[in-house]
């Protein structure tokens, strides 16, 4: 990512936290003044009605409840019907242990000795990874299952001739229905009818459960009255399941959001591309309108040197190896001298190579590949034969 994307995001991750703190300050700040004037209502209530209390012991008793409803004391647990409950029993405690690893931490029930704080160190450090794991395949295999399933609607829909570009909307629609309605709609009823809560307490709770945000100020199977002991291990795997759903809908985004800035970015260069293309084209028909009338600077200072003088051929040489048919010069040329060097005209160089061509075309007297190194010259002239000398060995069966 490059330097100015990341101080970008990062200055809007830091204008959305801004804009958040400014409604939740403008939201729960007045209800917080509220709540502390009641308090000191009742407070100054109970001292009046009770003047051998002073008001350091009501502070002090104040500060020892608050102390241990943090603890995860209730204060109904007073009376005889819920005498044996207890927030750490083995139901409540695989819960605790559950929402250490899914990194929720409700908060409700803390740790306040320091042999269990010391194991909840070692216990995060193991245990968090090995849920990711599990929660990765788990994810892998519910999101193939939901797609199997969408798939057969998908081929319903290409039977009746639907566009395919409607059926995957159709098919994400679909994808996120069926999550939302398993995991989210169906919680919040049976939470509802379970804890008591309204519609909307049950799908706050749902919602910031399934985010891994875990407030605590609402958290199923808390309450002393839920006497079943296996109520909250299946709360521990509905959040298993929610989580995958959630997993595998943030990897599809991720995965969309990737297609298209690859196609974002294939579009752009394919338009950069015509943008130069175009530009190249315009530049060179400018170039080549005004090119005639004034030529570059670099062939102006280029001092013309004339052609050299034609010499007869001597006998004796042979022909240079590709012939050239030479044309006769023509009464304009050899009055007037040329004004330009031949690189001036590309036409005319590529003239010329086309007329040698087909001059070797017509003729058909194309020379043979030389071997490595050398080129031999076409029809190479016969060596004269050497008398043989008085030294060099006769042939044999010669004349004496």
């Amino acid at each position: 990512m490059r330097s100015t994307t990341l101080l970008a995001l990062l200055a809007l991750v830091l204008l959305y936290l801004v804009s958040g703190a400014l409604v939740f300050q403008a939201l729960e700040q007045p209800h917080e003044q509220q709540a502390q004037r009641e308090l000191g209502e009742v407070r100054e209530k109970f001292l009046r009605a009770h003047p051998c209390v002073s008001d350091q012991d009501l502070g002090s008793f104040i500060k020892e409840v608050a102390d241990a409803l943090g603890g995860g004391a209730n204060p109904d647990t007073n009376s005889t019907s819920n005498n044996n409950h207890s927030a750490w029993d083995l139901g409540s405690a695989f819960f605790f242990s559950g929402t250490i690893i899914t990194t929720i931490g409700y908060g409700n029930a803390a740790l306040r000795t320091d042999a269990g704080r010391l194991f909840c160190i070692f216990y995060a450090l193991v245990g968090i990874p090995l849920f990711g794991i599990l929660l990765a395949g788990v994810g892998d295999r519910l999101g193939s299952s939901l797609r199997r399933g969408i798939g057969h609607i998908e081929a319903i829909f290409l039977k009746w001739h639907v566009p395919p570009e409607l059926v995957r909307i159709l098919s994400a629609v679909l994808f996120l229905l069926i999550g939302c309605l398993l995991f989210v709609l169906t919680p919040t009823f049976v939470f509802c009818y379970v804890e008591g809560w309204s519609k909307l307490e049950a799908i706050y709770f749902v919602v910031v459960t399934l985010t891994t945000v875990g407030f605590g100020d609402y958290v199923a199977g808390a309450s002393p009255n839920q006497g079943n002991a296996a109520y909250q291990p299946l709360v521990w795997f509905w959040i298993l399941l929610g989580l995958a759903y959630f997993a595998s809908v943030l990897t599809t985004i991720g995965n969309w959001l990737r297609v298209v800035s690859r196609r974002t970015r294939a579009e752009m260069g394919g338009l950069t591309a015509q943008a130069a293309s175009w530009t190249g084209t315009v530049t060179a028909r400018v170039t080549q309108r005004v090119g005639p009338t004034a030529p570059p600077p670099l062939e102006k200072e280029r001092p013309f040197l004339p052609p050299p003088p034609r010499s007869a051929q001597p006998a004796g040489r042979p022909p240079s190896p590709l012939p050239v048919k030479a044309e006769p010069p023509s009464p304009s040329s050899a009055s007037t001298p040329p004004t330009a060097s031949a690189l001036d005209y590309p036409s005319e160089n590529l003239a010329f190579i086309d007329e040698s061509s087909d001059t070797q075309s017509e003729r058909g007297c194309a020379p043979p590949r030389a071997p490595r190194g050398r080129r031999r010259p076409p029809n190479p002239p016969r060596k004269p034969v050497r008398p043989r000398g008085p030294g060099r060995p006769r042939e044999k069966g010669g004349p004496v």
